[in-house]
Parts: structure tokens; C-alpha cells; sequence
């Protein structure tokens, strides 16, 4: 597996954790980041969205699939854009914007690895 390979996969494994922690325990996830508890389904569905991403994810390390390495840089790049946009206008706490930092030094990894090769 290459270096920006490795750095997708381990990604995908992140994604993984996350999805299926909002899937099985949102409020855990929720409450620790700050956040407050909720009954509504909506965040099982984005726990269940991002388990699919991780598919994609591993499945495009595995593969070698450089393409989708250099999408997904761009991709989570602009997580954070939308983060803070959200967090400007009111919508979430400033606390979101940490999950946007992990995606941008996620990309960032996956760039240079992309680079080195």
C-alpha cells in the first residue's frame, strides 16, 4: 500500500469509528464534544452517511485509486469552509469547527503523501 494509500485508509477507518459511534450512541459523541443531546433521528442518518463514506474510503486505499485520493483533498479541505460558515450564521456551536481541523489535516497528509510520490 503507498504512503497516500495508507493515509486514506487510515481515514476510512476514522470515518468508520465516527459513523458507527453516531449510529449506535449519538449523545455520547454529542455530549462529549460539548454538544447537546438529541432524540432526532437525523444524526443516526449522518452517522449512517458517513459509515458509507468510509466504504468509499477503504475501498479506494485498497485499490489504489489516486484519483479519489486527489478528490478527497479537495473535499475535506472544504469541510472546515462550511464549518465555519455554519458557526458564523448561528446554526452550531464553535466546537464543529474542530471537526473541520481534522479533515483539513487529514487532506493535508494525503496531499503531501500524494506529493512524495
Amino acid at each position: 500500500m503507498s504512503r497516500a494509500a495508507r493515509t486514506v485508509f487510515v481515514w476510512g477507518i476514522y470515518l468508520l469509528i465516527l459513523g458507527g459511534a453516531f449510529v449506535v450512541s449519538p449523545n455520547v459523541v454529542l455530549v462529549t464534544f460539548g454538544f447537546a443531546a438529541t432524540q432526532e433521528v437525523w444524526i443516526r442518518v449522518v452517522g449512517m452517511l458517513v459509515l458509507l463514506l468510509s466504504y468509499y474510503y477503504l475501498q479506494a486505499a485498497r485499490s489504489e485509486n489516486t484519483g479519489f485520493f486527489h478528490w478527497s483533498v479537495n473535499a475535506r479541505a472544504a469541510v472546515i469552509v462550511f464549518f465555519v460558515a455554519f458557526v458564523a450564521l448561528g446554526f452550531v456551536q464553535p466546537m464543529l469547527i474542530l471537526f473541520g481541523v481534522v479533515d483539513v489535516l487529514g487532506a493535508a497528509w494525503t496531499r503531501l503523501a500524494l506529493r512524495s510520490s
